[in-house]
């Protein structure tokens, strides 16, 4: 039973071969992900769901028939998952697998395998790892093990957002040292493709957004050029055309807006550019004129950086231990689970990285119980009619 703070909700194990036990969350990192869930997938993808998948924490116990794991280890949920036994998994061409959570064939924790339930009804979990949560439950083939020493405050940032950025310029675009590169929208994503491009060696990285507030952060990533195309009167890939001596070698569109994917594409030069999609969204399709490909441009998609997810995290995690990739620079903002809300309002308003921490002592007061076992916040409607009805996350809490 429970207060009034909230409702029955339980993250329950499952036994049987090869399935994990619950691992406790001790930090996640709010990501774009999330917002266009809430804003705009809802609607298609369910609810009542526990959002949140940039998540790092410590394994608590394991089922049946799992040995690469063992309570305490520190891990890093992972949205992508690695088989290591399907084609995908065996050609180095990709990083998808065919046992996803957005697969017919997912071994992983889809929706229609939420361990999640609340007075005995599901309640849906999120790409797999629902990490707005003090305790989740994942496959063995969706988490990475990760270094004991790294800090998990940190490094859960790793699990989206930046290997996202990062590997889209040093996996998918490949760039190459001395080049030239563009990157379009300054969010956590857009940051760490610019800190990938100077990693590669990039000679000028422009950064392009029509917040200028952004622009001091982009040049501590690497950032050598900014550029607002409110601040112009004319398109921004004629613009870098003129500051490039006929475009970029490179460009990677960080925003989810097929309007900035064409730009971007247009902003590459022509015989050898290469233009990488990022930023997320299917509402909306995209179109160029096919001059822009017949020339000898490239357009590319990049997921999760190109990284196969249980072998890139690990050593993400590394280069960070060994000072070679950036993460305390992310973080702006340092908010409770209880607070989550308002980092989704900060998230939609521009204000960077926002890190949150699922810590028991900063629960919402009427979540707080001798028995209380777990939290999770659970984003379901307010009012049918209401056109904020998805806009909120409640604190759903589960007791012994």
């Amino acid at each position: 039973r429970c207060n009034s703070g909230g409702e029955g909700l339980r993250a329950a194990p499952r036994t049987g071969r090869r399935r994990p036990g619950r691992g406790k969350i001790v930090a996640t990192g709010v990501c774009h992900t999330d917002l266009y869930h809430l804003f705009e997938g809802m609607h298609k993808d369910g609810f009542p769901s526990v959002l949140g998948h940039e998540g790092a924490g410590i394994v608590e116990s394991v089922g049946p028939g799992v040995t690469e794991f063992q309570p305490g280890d520190k891990v890093i949920p992972l949205f992508i998952s690695q088989c290591r036994e399907c084609r995908f998994c065996k050609n180095p061409k990709t990083n998808q697998c065919e046992k996803g959570w957005a697969s017919g064939r997912h071994a992983m924790m889809a929706s229609a395998d939420s361990r999640f339930t609340c007075k005995g009804k599901k309640v849906l979990q999120f790409m797999g790892t629902s990490t707005f949560s003090q305790y989740t439950v994942m496959n063995q083939i969706a988490i990475a093990k990760i270094d004991p020493t790294a800090p998990l405050d940190k490094v859960c940032l790793l699990g989206c957002g930046i290997c996202t950025g990062f590997g889209a310029a040093v996996n998918t675009a490949k760039v190459e040292p001395g080049s030239t590169c563009a990157v379009f929208g300054l969010g956590a994503v857009g940051l760490a493709a610019v800190m990938g491009c100077k990693s590669a060696g990039a000679k000028r990285i422009f950064a392009v957004d029509i917040n200028p507030d952004k622009f001091e952060k982009a040049k501590v990533f690497g950032a050598t050029d900014f550029v607002n195309p409110k601040d112009h009167d004319k398109p921004i890939s004629q613009v870098l055309a003129e500051m490039t001596n006929g475009g970029v070698d490179y460009s990677l569109e960080c925003v989810g807006n097929v309007t900035v994917m064409r730009s971007a594409l247009e902003s590459c030069v022509k015989g050898w550019g290469v233009s990488v999609l990022v930023g997320w969204t299917d509402l909306y399709d995209v179109a160029t004129r096919p001059i822009q490909l017949i020339a000898g441009r490239t357009w590319k998609g990049s997921l999760f950086g190109g990284f196969k997810s249980k072998d890139g995290v690990p050593q993400m995690v590394k280069a960070y231990l060994d000072k070679k990739v950036k993460l305390d620079e992310f973080i702006t903002h340092n908010m409770t689970l209880g607070q989550v809300n308002d980092a989704i309002e900060l998230m939609k308003h521009g204000k960077w990285c926002v890190h949150t921490f699922s810590t028991i002592d900063d629960l919402p007061a009427s979540c707080k119980h001798e028995q209380l076992t777990s939290v999770c916040f659970v984003f379901r409607p307010q009012h049918s009619d209401s056109p904020e009805c998805f806009s909120t996350m409640t604190p759903l809490c589960c007791f012994q």
